[in-house]
């Protein structure tokens, strides 16, 4: 499955309980079609006291969601949007904003 978003990416969520939150992607999993998007999809996982964690108790941590429901965030316009692809003159393929003409 392709994924349309990379590692080190702003973001914006556009659907789910964290609609319209912007963050950045932490890791891409491309066989799964999934993204970690920090501080979005907050989970709570109960840990058990172990070596490692000697208090346990409750930890937050970022769960992935689908690549779906999130769109590339142009810093320069400030709002989610679309890309399109254009190839340079010595060659190389960049990623560009349908509405501001920004390359990422």
């Amino acid at each position: 499955m392709k994924v349309h978003v990379r590692k080190n990416d702003t973001v914006v969520v556009i659907s789910g309980k964290d609609q319209g939150k912007i963050g950045e992607v932490l890791a891409v999993m491309p066989k799964n079609g999934k993204v970690l998007v920090k501080g979005v999809n907050i989970v709570s996982r109960h840990q058990k006291p172990s070596r490692a964690n000697m208090q346990g108790g409750i930890v937050k941590s970022e769960a992935p969601i689908y690549s779906s429901k999130v769109m590339l965030y142009c810093t320069k316009c400030k709002k989610a949007t679309r890309i399109s692809h254009k190839l340079l003159e010595d060659g190389t393929k960049v990623r560009v904003c349908k509405h501001c003409k920004e390359t990422f």
